[in-house]
């Protein structure tokens, strides 16, 4: 179940609330320009799934991002448990960045936490199947894909570089929670 835990950033073991209202979550996000919507992962792929066959199995649901909102480039980053660079994405992924542009993840298979810092708090959000998250250029954050990794993410961008991500250097990710496997 896909869930959003908001932290202060002094209080990173005591979330100051949980939701797990799809609608909850969306407002909450909504209210810094995170967009949260729940589509239908139809097609059938696995983690470790080719970023070829994810797109083709998907390429409708694509298109429209892409024409709907002026996304030019699209990935997928595709892991399961026997990845052999699991560690090293895992610990990439983990140091806080930012993009120049927006970031969206489209969740077609498994799960994974995303995590924002907007000021002086941590919104960690657990996106899992069906999950659209889209992330405006210059926020914060953070990606936990656990130690064993199980998920399959679309990612669209403004940039026709794909991800690139500038680190911010700090340390904040280690002081909450990650991913529990």
């Amino acid at each position: 179940m896909s869930s959003l835990s908001v932290y202060h950033v002094s209080t990173p073991d005591l979330p100051n609330k949980v939701l797990t209202h799809l609608e909850d979550i969306a407002s909450t996000l909504a209210e810094h320009g995170v967009g949260f919507d729940r589509w239908q992962a139809t097609a059938s792929v696995t983690p470790g799934a080719s970023q070829e066959e994810v797109i083709a199995a998907y390429q409708v649901q694509i298109d429209k991002l892409m024409t709907e909102r002026g996304y030019v480039t699209v990935d997928v980053i595709s892991l399961d448990r026997d990845h052999p660079k699991k560690a090293e994405l895992r610990a990439k992924f983990l140091d806080e960045h930012q993009h120049a542009e927006d970031e969206v993840r489209f969740f077609v298979a498994g799960r994974g936490l995303f995590t924002l810092h907007i000021d002086d708090y941590v919104y960690a959000v657990l996106c899992e199947k069906n999950d659209l998250i889209s992330v405006p250029a210059g926020t914060r954050h953070w990606f936990d894909m656990g130690e064993y990794p199980h998920f399959v993410a679309i990612r669209l961008f403004n940039n026709p570089e794909g991800w690139v991500a500038t680190f911010t250097g700090e340390q904040i990710a280690d002081h909450f929670p990650r991913l529990e496997d």
